[in-house]
């Protein structure tokens, strides 16, 4: 596939915060001068922060999806998985998901690939955990969560009950602890529907292999946090490690060990492993080193035509000090794709670029509803603040960052709507394997003896 002609075109790696933030962007500024290209297994932007309501029922998830062919319109969208990048050739390999492959050409390469889990060669953590980084297994977790209720209340088998209602996390980052978090108030609101069960049936359990949860808001806020999840009965392994869940059968390096039939792995990210299958200089982390105007950064000065930011980069933080780079977080990427748009238009203008500086505003974490932690950033001074305040100020923040107006207004409908009813019940657990009915309906009739 090609894209020659007099017009320069801009191909952009993924369809994230980074990629669609850079095309809306650079459409909107320079219109039908140029042709832009943008490459996404998946037809939709995730808005990820709000994966853990998602996961307990808070959020429909369709409302934390964006469309890329309803927000970039006037932009070429391909379908379909990058395997190489070829700068020296400014050629991307693109593989659809009917196996095809697809050379795509371009004047401007834009990376924004993102992370995928970072997994550890555990024992049975491949066949028997999931993770929490994409929409499909939020609901998953929302749904198997909510099924085993229903079937804890209806077996007689006390073994069987237990792993049931034994539901553990690993990784106690802002992924691990929102999740755990928003899940047990979740079980906690549907329990008096199940008069068969109580509370201290259910066992919620977060490993985490440091001996602090929720580093990022700080050691006090930390502190804070663990006390309020143990409160609520969440049994926190602090400095412990999973080493191995074969059988559903979780083993730990503090000695314990238990049956679980939910095991979300949250335990960190690394960038996208498809930047090793190009010709491009990565640092030791296996990110791109990138300059502080965005452009990524090569032995003897920038790579020519090519530009990067979000999970994937390593970019400096100016506002943090020298020998100081950003954290890969969703407040920086939306923050670069501005920057990084902005001197992609310079460049093909001719214009001098200008430098990614934002100064942090604060971190925020919900640990379900009206529970929160945070820190923000208020006259050059960082504030702890906790409960209902921070609680409401996430939530305004991520509905203000959440892409378009309509998903805006569907998300604050869903809370209002939640706010004078009852939490979602129904946990859909044949979602994992929707044609299991029809099979079943569909076989021969068994014979009789």
């Amino acid at each position: 596939m090609s894209f020659n002609g007099s017009k320069p075109h801009i191909l952009i790696l993924g369809g994230g915060s980074v990629g669609m933030g850079v095309a809306e962007r650079v459409r909107k500024e320079l219109g039908s001068q140029v042709s832009i290209s943008v490459v996404d297994p998946r037809p939709y932007l995730t808005y990820q922060p709000f994966l853990p309501e998602v996961g307990a029922g808070a959020i429909d998830p369709r409302n934390v999806l964006a469309p890329h062919r309803s927000v970039l319109r006037g932009c070429k969208l391909i379908t379909g998985s990058v395997t190489e990048i070829k700068h020296a050739e400014r050629t991307v390999v693109v593989s659809t998901e009917e196996g095809e492959e697809l050379d795509v050409s371009y004047d401007y390469l834009v990376v924004g690939l993102g992370a995928v889990p970072r997994t550890l060669p555990i024992p049975g953590l491949a066949e028997n955990a999931i993770g929490f980084k994409w929409v499909e297994e939020a609901v998953a977790v929302r749904d198997r969560i909510l099924g085993n209720l229903a079937e804890a209340a209806t077996t007689k088998d006390p073994e069987i009950r237990r792993r049931l209602l034994t539901f553990t996390f690993v990784g106690g980052g802002f992924a691990g602890g929102e999740a755990i978090a928003e899940a047990e108030d979740m079980v906690r609101g549907v329990l008096r529907y199940y008069p068969d069960l109580h509370a201290s049936d259910v066992r919620f359990v977060l490993i985490e292999a440091m001996g602090r949860i929720l580093p990022e808001v700080g050691e006090n806020l930390g502190k804070y946090a663990l006390k309020q999840l143990r409160e609520r009965g969440i049994e926190v392994k602090l400095e412990t490690f999973l080493n191995s869940c074969e059988d559903g059968i979780v083993k730990t390096s503090d000695g314990d060990e238990f049956a679980s039939d939910l095991i979300v792995w949250t335990a960190g990210i690394k960038p996208n492993p498809v930047l090793a299958q190009s010709d491009l200089p990565l640092n030791q982390t296996g990110r791109l080193d990138c300059l502080p105007d965005l452009r990524v950064k090569g032995e003897n000065g920038p790579l020519e035509n090519i530009f990067a930011a979000g999970d994937c980069t390593t970019v400096p933080d100016l506002a943090a000090g020298e020998g100081k780079f950003c954290p890969p977080n969703a407040q920086h990427a939306v923050r670069q794709a501005r920057q990084l748009a902005d001197n992609l238009v310079r460049d093909i203008q001719g214009r001098p670029l200008v430098d990614y500086f934002h100064k942090n505003l604060g971190t925020m974490a919900t640990l379900g509803r009206y529970k929160g932690v945070g820190q923000l950033m208020i006259g050059g001074r960082v504030i702890d603040v906790k409960g209902f305040p921070i609680w409401l100020m996430a939530r305004a923040y991520h509905v203000y960052a959440m892409p378009t107006l309509r998903r805006k207004i569907s998300v604050i409908a869903g809370w209002l709507t939640q706010g004078v009813s009852a939490r979602e019940l129904v946990g859909i657990k044949e979602g994992e394997n929707p044609r299991a009915a029809f099979e079943a309906a569909s076989a021969p009739p068994k014979k009789k003896d």
